[in-house]
């Protein structure tokens, strides 16, 4: 029994001291991201990826969730860095579990992505960080990207709800 406790302590330890052993790639633990479709009169933003999963390839901004952080802080820190703007995190959209093994069945990625709606509502759209480029596009336009599958199957699961946001957001 004794030796059982070590062993979990040293777990929890080795993911204390060491936080690389949080990995996002052939991760010990499913990692916790957040997503947001910022939405505006132009449409909703896109940047194309700079990192793997999925580089080069259209998407969300998003990214990993730190320590200590909540959600909604991770949102607005995600979009920020990598658009250069600064959004107001309006209401959770979905969450969806990206789950992708390499060729020996073992587990290379593993997130648990809480998608959310968001509107911006200061700063200059340039791409950073983890992102290649960023622009505003249309929903449609969006599905005849080269996006990724979880952005392809929350756009076949939510874009008509977001063409209305699009729409609503339309100057008058």
């Amino acid at each position: 029994m004794a030796s059982q406790g070590r062993e979990g302590v040293g777990i929890i330890s080795c993911l204390l001291l060491r936080p690389s052993a949080l990995r996002r790639e052939y991760p010990v633990a499913p990692v916790v991201a957040v997503a947001a479709a910022v939405i505006s009169g132009k449409g909703l933003l896109l940047v194309r990826r700079a990192s793997e999963p999925g580089r080069g390839k259209w998407s969300l901004p998003g990214g990993v969730v730190r320590l200590g952080e909540r959600l909604r802080e991770a949102v607005v820190r995600e979009v920020l860095e990598e658009t250069g703007l600064l959004v107001e995190v309006l209401d959770v959209l979905d969450v969806v579990e990206v789950i992708r093994r390499d060729e020996e069945g073992r587990v290379r990625y593993h997130y648990v992505i809480v998608d959310y709606v968001a509107r911006p509502i200061s700063g200059q759209l340039r791409p950073a960080t983890d992102a290649l480029d960023a622009r505003w596009v249309g929903i449609d336009e969006a599905l005849s990207m080269d996006i990724t599958r979880p952005l392809r199957r929350l756009l076949e699961k939510h874009g008509d709800r977001l063409r209305e946001l699009v729409d609503l957001t339309q100057p008058s």
